[in-house]
C-alpha cells in the first residue's frame, strides 16, 4: 500500500496532511505535485515523504518505477527500525543481567546468547523475558510525594 498525496498546491494544508498519513498509517508516502517546488519538497521530506512526482511529467512508467522504488525503501527502513528495536531490546536485558548478576557486558550477551542457543529460542525472544521478569521498582518509602520536601517522618 502506497498513500499518494497530490494538492492543488503546494501549501501547509498539504504538508499537515503528508505528518498526519505518516503518522498513522504504516505506508509510504509519495507527494504528486504539480510543479516542482524545491522548498515544499525538503518541507514534506522532513515530515516522512519518501519521495515526490510531479504529475506534469510523470507517465504511467514513471509512477510505477516510483512506487518500485518507494516500496523497497520503506522495506529497508522498517527493516532497519526492527533492528534497531531489536539492538535497544537486548541492550536494557544485558543491563539487567549486568546488575542482577554483577558481571561485564560480554557475559551478559554471553548468557543471552547460550540461553538461546540451549533453548531453541531467538536472541531476541530471551532478552524480552528478561525485561518482562524484571519486577519493577517500589517507590522509596523515604520519600514523600513532594521531592523537596526532605525524608518522610518516622
Amino acid at each position: 500500500v502506497v498513500a499518494l498525496g497530490a494538492g492543488d498546491e503546494s501549501s501547509e494544508h498539504d504538508l499537515d496532511l503528508i505528518s498526519t498519513i505518516v503518522r498513522e498509517a504504516a505506508c509510504p508516502v509519495i507527494a504528486v505535485l504539480h510543479v516542482e517546488d524545491p522548498a515544499f519538497i525538503y518541507q514534506a521530506a522532513r515530515r516522512g515523504v519518501f519521495a515526490y512526482i510531479t504529475n506534469g511529467d510523470a507517465s504511467d512508467d514513471q509512477f510505477e518505477s516510483a512506487i518500485d522504488v518507494v516500496l523497497h525503501r520503506f522495506a529497508e527502513y522498517h527493516d532497519l527500525e526492527g533492528a534497531f528495536g531489536r539492538r535497544a531490546l537486548t541492550e536494557r536485558a544485558k543491563g539487567i543481567l549486568m546488575e542482577r548478576h554483577s558481571i561485564d557486558e560480554h557475559t551478559a550477551f554471553q548468557m543471552l546468547r547460550d540461553h538461546a542457543r540451549n533453548n531453541p529460542r531467538k536472541l531476541v525472544d530471551v532478552a524480552q523475558t528478561v525485561l518482562d521478569a524484571r519486577a519493577p521498582l517500589p517507590p522509596r518509602a523515604d520519600r514523600t510525594a513532594d521531592p523537596d520536601a526532605g525524608p518522610a517522618p518516622p
